[in-house]
């Protein structure tokens, strides 16, 4: 009998627990671009499934931003056919962004995925991000400087409100396992051009900063950047969980807004009264505040000197007696 390779071990084991909690017979999405990563999920899938009914199918998104994307997306789709797994491609357009070509890449991505989950009455979309990819998010982010809510990096499990459920089973693989996986399957990936281009951020990240960091500081360095990651998702999740306990208690409806207690939010420490700010502006507003505007509004409580009201995304906060009004504008 031959010896199975480790790297097609070791994605199957991490592949097994993400599949454990869906039902026998479900339908799952596998999101596949054709390159390494997801091409070794989609396979590991694909063999995971068959002892559990599970209908497998894969959504591969042509962004249409490069010459033969359509070759490449029609390519991955038959990569899946050939591995049993019923495929399906979706061309979308991707939007000019403020954020830039990446974002809206990602938002147009996402929005597809979304939409074939729904049209298949899928329990989930697996997602083929590796511990590099988390790496490399969690360094992005700390350059953003944006806090810990970047710092967190991507999520193993993601549930939206629409209840689309986001699974990456390979957050714990190194991206040369995923790339030995399929030399050990004779699969051929695609190899994205764009993954190449040093206009983008998470290129250069990839290709010169990650290196540096491990040559400079020693092996390791990914995996450390993605127990941080893991360990702050952690810290986040109990304030959370505190947040929604205090905020029954100090946060009342006023008229066209919300208000907040003033005591409260003294009483609290910075951290959790910042919290506290950015969860009632972005739950009521659809607001996401900055850390300046967030330190603004916290000064109504802090520093109150009679300032008047706090221009915001959305709303505007204001100090009146013992409250904090939100209202929008």
């Amino acid at each position: 009998m031959p010896t199975l390779s480790p790297a097609i071990a070791e994605i199957r084991r991490a592949v097994r627990p993400a599949l454990a909690d869906l039902p026998d017979g479900a339908a799952v999405i596998v999101a596949l671009s054709g390159g390494a990563d997801s091409l070794a999920l989609a396979a590991a899938t694909a063999f995971e499934a068959r002892s559990r009914g599970i209908r497998l199918i894969s959504a591969t998104i042509d962004h249409a931003l490069q010459e033969g994307s359509a070759d490449a997306a029609a390519d991955a789709a038959a990569k899946a056919e050939a591995l049993g797994i019923r495929s399906r491609v979706r061309r979308v357009e991707v939007r000019a962004d403020a954020d830039g070509p990446e974002a809206a890449a990602r938002e147009a991505r996402y929005a597809a995925l979304r939409a074939i989950a729904a049209e298949e009455a899928a329990a989930a979309v697996l997602l083929g991000h590796t511990l590099d990819d988390q790496a490399e998010t969690v360094l992005l982010g700390l350059a953003r400087g944006s806090g810990t809510a970047s710092l967190q990096g991507m999520a193993a499990r993601r549930e939206d409100e629409d209840g689309t459920v986001w699974l990456r089973p390979l957050l714990g693989v190194r991206r040369a396992t995923t790339e030995a996986f399929c030399a050990a399957s004779e699969l051929s990936p695609w190899n994205d051009p764009h993954n190449t281009q040093h206009r983008y951020a998470r290129v250069r990240v990839r290709e010169n900063v990650l290196p540096v960091l491990e040559a400079e500081l020693g092996p390791g360095v990914a995996e450390a950047l993605a127990r941080t990651a893991e360990q702050l998702r952690e810290d986040a999740e109990a304030f959370d969980e505190m947040i929604h306990e205090t905020i029954e208690d100090i946060v009342e409806h006023a008229e066209a807004g919300i208000s907040v207690s003033v005591a409260a939010l003294a009483a609290n420490p910075a951290a959790l009264r910042h919290r506290i700010i950015r969860l009632v502006a972005h739950s009521e507003f659809g607001a996401s505040l900055s850390r300046s505007q967030t330190l603004e509004v916290a000064r109504l409580v802090t520093d109150w000197t009679g300032q008047g009201p706090i221009d915001l995304p959305g709303c505007s906060a204001a100090r009146r007696g013992a409250r904090i009004v939100f209202t929008a504008h």
